[in-house]
């Protein structure tokens, strides 16, 4: 494990993702890390797939969303010791081999979050509608939250315990996303970016990265801040 950090767990959380999450699972139990797989009352075989493939399986009766999720796993690795923790897309989209860069940047800085940028590292099949929509959404959340960032809906993160303490979602789908920086402005704890790859398959663009979900995005955005 990397120094600091003897206690590294990985929670993806998971929702109909038969196809991937043995491939996903597998990739970060190779480089080292426990992965917590929160299956969100999926209704295929999501749960025993990633079971089979090393994950410690966290199993939610009905599916309750991807910020429910991920609170569940945050909740879960605090509670069995974790001092850091990385949340990974269950969809294939990152690299476990860079799970090792978000860790070594929270010591070396040091800092309490490291937040994966794929416009400082790399986007795979971004396309310019979706960067552009992606853009204004960084720029109005770097506007109201303060946090100088250049890229606000990454779902690839690290954070120490304390970091991770501080995150408490109530929020799903989109708009945890939101939630997640809105927290972290007001923790007040110190954040670093760090470059990561973001590959947009076949399949993630199939099950649910589509364009419309970026515009949920901006929608989001603007209903959260209508209602302070």
């Amino acid at each position: 494990m990397t120094a600091p950090f003897s206690n590294i767990m990985v929670v993806i959380a998971a929702y109909n993702e038969g196809q991937v999450i043995a491939s996903v699972v597998a990739g970060v139990v190779a480089a080292g890390y426990t992965a917590v797989v929160v299956d969100d009352g999926s209704r295929d075989d999501t749960g025993a797939r990633a079971r089979q493939a090393g994950a410690v399986l966290v199993s939610h009766p009905i599916n309750l969303g991807q910020g429910a999720a991920l609170q569940t796993g945050i909740e879960f690795a605090l509670r069995s010791g974790a001092d850091a923790i990385v949340t990974f897309d269950a969809d294939g989209q990152h690299r476990a081999g860079e799970i090792a860069r978000l860790i070594e940047a929270l010591a070396e800085h040091p800092a309490d979050y490291a937040l994966g940028s794929r416009f400082l590292g790399g986007a795979v099949n971004l396309s310019t509608a979706r960067r552009l929509v992606l853009t204004a959404a960084t720029w109005f959340t770097r506007f109201t939250t303060g946090l100088a960032l250049t890229d606000t809906h990454n779902g690839f993160r690290a954070m120490t315990a304390r970091g991770a303490a501080a995150i408490s979602l109530r929020q799903d789908r989109m708009a945890h996303a939101s939630e997640i920086l809105d927290q972290i402005a007001r923790s007040r704890l110190a954040y670093v970016e760090v470059p990561v790859t973001i590959e947009y398959s076949e399949y993630s663009l199939a099950k649910g990265q589509r364009l419309s979900d970026a515009f949920a995005i901006l929608l989001d955005l603007f209903a959260r801040r209508m209602h302070r």
